[in-house]
Parts: structure tokens; C-alpha cells; sequence
């Protein structure tokens, strides 16, 4: 009896362990797996979200690249026939800067849709004129901020339409892509940028698209003038995209549109004078108010408007290489309506820089970390191969292995 209960007793506790310890392991294994499937299922509603967030981003996006570059190139269009009729390019320009005035009410406009806004449009002006200072918007500070960028703006305006009447609009629209070159190098220089080698790769090949542009008909007449004055406007435009970014690079939507609107309105009071002195003295001739093709100026800054538009709130809402993507679009976009309506013949030369120029525009596009992200991308696919690689050989092993057993032979592993 002795030896019996010396063998029952272990017996017993060991049962014990037995059936406690599952008994716990099974709660908790209830548990966890009651869990797991919510879990699962909040994964899954959560990436199901950011999936769909980012399709519709991509969706919209490229929806906004469209309308990019058809109210571009339809800018460009309306321009040259707006010239037909009418030659004064200043006036244009002003005229249609004068319309910047609208954007604010538009966002406003648009921001009371959205999100049903209670502020009124004099508290929400007053919010968003602190980009001005914690003072808010005054005379000397409304003259100092907004008349350099007013006049740049003014200039990139001006020169690009003195280029539509030298150059087809294929032309004008591919070399005022330069411009992103032009961005490049005055962020290098001026806001210190990270150097990269591809992107002035890309600036020399904007550079030989400008100079095989100008030698299409010989550095001499309207085409080398109108190459001029593109290059020109695009360097204006490149200036005032770095002092954007230089002072109100850290703006919302709503100090954009502000700033925006106080520039319509800077040109509408200082620069007004321009198209008068202009007129007087007989540079342009504008006419009778009458005379004046009122439909095609109002279409043109309309354009222009939405243009602007789609730009800024593009680059809030979706991803900001799509609105580079649109820009360059209106290339392909303008020359199919020069050779279908207006019948133009480009010279193997001018395409070989416009194609040159796209495709340093396209250089500049590449992402700061292009070359990381490139080769981390092929090193993927390097262990992608390689483990598809011994899987085939672990196939073809066991294989083999299966034809030797049916044919009676048997193979004996090494020790």
C-alpha cells in the first residue's frame, strides 16, 4: 500500500496541474480569440479606409490634372485668338490680373459648403490677414508684402503673352516649362536646397532645349525675340515662386487666397495707372470701350482664374506632382491644336527641344530620396527572385526524390 500511494500521490497532483492549467489556457485562449477577429476586423475597416482615402486622392488627382491642363492650354488658345482682334498685351494681363480679386470669395464661397462656416467673411478676412503680422493687414504693410509680388506677377503675365505673339503656342507653353529649372537653381542658391546631380542635369538639358529653340530659325528675328521673352517669363515666375516660398511658405489655404485677392486688389489701385500711360502715349491702342472683344477678355481672365484656382487648392488636396504633371501636359495639349486647327509644321529641331525640355522637367520631378527609394526597390526584387530561385530548386529536389522512390531506388541522408 505503501508503494500504491507513493504512486497514486503524483498521479493525483499532476492531475491537478492537468486540469487547472488547461482550464486557464482555455479561458484565455477564449478570450483572445473572442479578440482577435474584432481586431481583425478594425484592421481591416482601417486599411479598407486608407485604401480607399488614397484611391480617391490618386482618382481626384487625376481629375485635377485634366482640368490643369485644359484651362491652360485653353488660356493659351484664347490668347492668340484674343490677338486677332485685339493687340495689347498689357492690358490683358492687367485686366486679367484684376480678377485675383475673386478668390477669396470664392474659398470663402466654398469653405461655407464644406464645413458650413459661422464666421462672416470680414472675420474670416481679418483671421487670415495675420500672414501680415500678429497686427493684422496695414497700409505699410500691404504696400511693402504684396507690391514686389504683385509686380512679378505682373511681369510673368506680360512677357508670357509679348511671346504668344512671336512664337507658336507649343513653343511658348514648353519653354516656359523652364521655369521648374529655374525654380531649382534659385532654391540651391537662395534657400540652400539640398544639391542634388539629377536635377541639374535636368537644368542643363532646359538650358539646351532653350538654346536649340532660339537656333530653330537662327539667332535672329521674331523667333529668337520670342524665345527671349519666354525664358523671360518663366524666370519671373521661377523668382516668384522662391519668395513665395521664402515668406509665406508656411501659409494655409485661407492666407493664400487672402494674399492672393490683396494682390487683385494692388493691381487694380497702383498698376492701373500702367495701362493708361500705355494708352496715352500710344503704345497700345486700345479703342473704344465698345470696340473692345469683351467676350474673349472675360473667357481669358475667367481661365486664367480658374487656372490659379486649380493650382493652389491642387496642391492642398491632392499631391503636388500631379499640378507639375498638368503644367506639362499643356505641352502635347497646344501642339495637338496648333497642327489640327491653326496647321503649324514644327521643324525636327524645335521638337527635339521641346522633347528635351519635357523631359528635364520630368527630371525635376524625382523625389529628394529617388535614389534610395530606387535602390532599396531593385534590391526587393534582387530577394524576390532569389527565393522564387530555391523554391524551384526545393521543387525540383523533391521531385527527383519521388521519381527515385517509384523506380525502387532509395536514397540514404548523410548523418
Amino acid at each position: 500500500m505503501k508503494k500504491h500511494s507513493a504512486r497514486v500521490a503524483p498521479l493525483s497532483s499532476y492531475s491537478t496541474q492537468v486540469l487547472t492549467c488547461p482550464i486557464s489556457e482555455g479561458e484565455d485562449g477564449s478570450e483572445s480569440h473572442a479578440e482577435t477577429p474584432g481586431s481583425e476586423t478594425s484592421e481591416e475597416s482601417r486599411s479598407y479606409q486608407t485604401c480607399t482615402h488614397t484611391a480617391l486622392k490618386v482618382l481626384g488627382g487625376l481629375l485635377l490634372v485634366l482640368c490643369v491642363s485644359s484651362s491652360w492650354v485653353g488660356t493659351t488658345q484664347v490668347v492668340k485668338l484674343t490677338f486677332q482682334s485685339f493687340s495689347c498685351p498689357f492690358f490683358i494681363s492687367w485686366f486679367s490680373s484684376n480678377w485675383n480679386i475673386l478668390f477669396f470669395p470664392i474659398y470663402y464661397s466654398g469653405l461655407v459648403v464644406t464645413t458650413r462656416e459661422k464666421q462672416t467673411p470680414i472675420q474670416k478676412f481679418r483671421e487670415c490677414s495675420k500672414l501680415f503680422g500678429e497686427d493684422g493687414m496695414t497700409l505699410k504693410l500691404f504696400v511693402k508684402r504684396t507690391a514686389p509680388f504683385s509686380i512679378l506677377w505682373t511681369l510673368t503675365n506680360y512677357l508670357y503673352l509679348m511671346a504668344l505673339k512671336k512664337l507658336t503656342a507649343t513653343d511658348v507653353s514648353a519653354l516656359y516649362c523652364c521655369h521648374k529649372a529655374f525654380v531649382f537653381l534659385l532654391s540651391w542658391i537662395v534657400l540652400k536646397d539640398r544639391f542634388m546631380g539629377v536635377r541639374i542635369v535636368a537644368a542643363i538639358m532646359a538650358i539646351t532645349g532653350i538654346v536649340m529653340m532660339a537656333y530653330a530659325d537662327g539667332f535672329h528675328g521674331d523667333s529668337f525675340v520670342g524665345v527671349a521673352l519666354a525664358v523671360g517669363s518663366a524666370s519671373t515666375s521661377a523668382l516668384y515662386k522662391v519668395l513665395f516660398k521664402m515668406f509665406l511658405g508656411s501659409a494655409n489655404l485661407g492666407e493664400v487666397a487672402h494674399f492672393l485677392s490683396t494682390m487683385g486688389f494692388f493691381n487694380l489701385i497702383f498698376i492701373s495707372c500702367v495701362p493708361l500711360i500705355l494708352y496715352f502715349t500710344k503704345v497700345e491702342h486700345l479703342g473704344s470701350l465698345s470696340s473692345l472683344p469683351w467676350g474673349y477678355l472675360c473667357g481669358l481672365a475667367g481661365l486664367w482664374l480658374v487656372f490659379n484656382i486649380l493650382v493652389h487648392v491642387g496642391v492642398v488636396l491632392t499631391y503636388p506632382i500631379l499640378i507639375s504633371i498638368g503644367t506639362l501636359l499643356s505641352v502635347p495639349g497646344n501642339a495637338a491644336v496648333d497642327v489640327l486647327k491653326h496647321e503649324v509644321i514644327f521643324s525636327v529641331v524645335r521638337l527635339a527641344a521641346t522633347c528635351i525640355i519635357c523631359l528635364g522637367f520630368l527630371l525635376l520631378l524625382l523625389p529628394e530620396e529617388w535614389d534610395s527609394v530606387t535602390l532599396r526597390f531593385l534590391a526587393t526584387i534582387a530577394d524576390k527572385k532569389t527565393e522564387e530561385h530555391g523554391e524551384e530548386l526545393t521543387d525540383s529536389s523533391v521531385h527527383t526524390r519521388s521519381r527515385s522512390r517509384a523506380n525502387g531506388t532509395v536514397s540514404i541522408p548523410l548523418a
